[in-house]
């Protein structure tokens, strides 16, 4: 009996009761997201089985403790890799082309699995696994030794990415590069290779801009950067122009949530029809029904499970651990920022959901695997809390 109260008190069920909400917030959406008839699946039930296998999977990894994790994290990483080489390799018969890009594998009775969607967690293990393993061998920080760490960070983030870009997946990809930017910002290395870094991020970024308006050409011809990623930059600047194209869904989007106004419309009376609402598109259905209100309420939701992540990173004395948090917080982060801002026109459309909302197994069991290993760090690092830092 001691035995049994004892497990339970390790399991963190502030956590449980978010991810709760955020499952029913799910439910809700997706629902009434099916109603517009363009498919005629039961995603609701669908979601609702992803949700149970991926709460199988949190409790598989929440039995790994810090050890364990170290441990299989190159395994993991490897895996993935090898899983990312598959895709680009395998016939359409296994790996379909879908919208211009071979990122699935077609499972039978399944549907689809995307690969990439796991490989971020891998690649968080492996990111903390470089940087707590660099600290222990080197005690005395120098430049040198902080070029040298950002070099295998680098190395690590950038072999999956530029596989991810061969499917092509611009919007993963960015995933992976912002979980770089986030576990850079703790891992120790000086502000004077950072700064530069960041800013040369921005100066990049701002080129990249340039070459999109004016110089399409030499990013197609030297980047491999497909026509239609350019049409999503250019319906981004001026939707209403491409509303009839590559603008209609963002137009759409903006319509929906507008007319949503503050208290919304009410489940499942929405009037604009928005292709792919029960994916990408989930917000705008949520904005649409419940209206400022209830669009802030699920903003809310997910800065309650960012903070929530932010303390168990805190409260851990354990480095790898805290590592993972920060790798973990920056991925749904991203994911949350630039899915709703994609919505509302204030970023361009990536086609990347929104966590534990939109449709989609493998979104789903990628980020609960993530929240896994956050229930993991709370089972086990109890046991940490008066060390100096196992």
């Amino acid at each position: 009996m001691t035995s049994n109260r004892n497990t339970t008190s390790k399991i963190d069920y502030s956590l449980v009761f978010i991810l709760l909400l955020l499952f029913l917030a799910s439910c809700i959406a997706i629902y009434s997201a099916q109603m517009s008839g363009q498919y005629h699946e039961n995603f609701l039930i669908k979601q609702i089985i992803w949700y149970v296998v991926s709460a199988l999977i949190i409790a598989g990894v929440m039995t790994l403790d810090s050890d364990q994790l170290r441990k299989i994290c190159w395994y993991a990483y490897g895996f993935g890799i090898f899983t990312l080489i598959l895709i680009i390799v395998a016939p359409t018969s296994i790996a379909p082309v879908i919208n211009g890009a071979k990122s699935w594998f077609k499972v039978p009775a399944l549907g689809s699995l995307q690969p990439s969607e796991f490989v971020k967690v891998f690649v968080i293990l492996a990111l903390a696994r470089v940087i707590d393993d660099h600290h222990q061998k080197n005690q005395l920080k120098t430049l040198s030794t902080d070029f040298w760490l950002l070099l295998k960070l680098g190395i690590v983030t950038m072999v999956p990415v530029a596989l991810i870009m061969k499917q092509p997946d611009l919007g993963t990809s960015l995933v992976f590069i912002s979980i770089l930017l986030g576990m850079l910002l703790i891992s120790g290395v000086s502000w004077k290779i950072l700064i530069p870094i960041f800013t040369g991020c921005i100066v990049m970024a701002g080129t990249v801009f340039y070459f999109v308006l004016w110089q399409p050409d030499l990013l197609e011809k030297y980047l491999g950067v497909k026509q239609y990623q350019f049409g999503r930059i250019y319906s981004w600047l001026d939707p209403y122009n491409y509303q009839s194209s590559e603008g209609y869904q963002l137009t759409k989007s903006m319509l929906a949530i507008g007319s949503g106004q503050t208290i919304g419309k009410g489940l499942a009376k929405r009037d604009v029809y928005l292709p792919e609402s029960q994916t990408d598109f989930i917000f705008s259905v949520i904005g649409e029904e419940f209206g400022f209100i209830g669009a802030s309420v699920l903003i809310s939701l997910f800065f309650l499970l960012i903070y929530h992540i932010t303390k168990v990173g805190m409260e851990t004395k354990n480095k790898f651990y805290t590592y993972i948090c920060v790798g973990i917080i920056s991925m749904i982060t991203f994911h949350v920022f630039q899915n709703i801002g994609m919505t509302i026109g204030v970023l361009p459309i990536t086609g990347i959901p929104l966590p534990f909302i939109s449709y989609g197994g493998s979104s789903l069991m990628g980020n609960m695997l993530g929240i896994g290993l956050i229930f993991s760090i709370r089972y086990h690092y109890k046991k940490y809390m008066f060390s100096a830092g196992v």
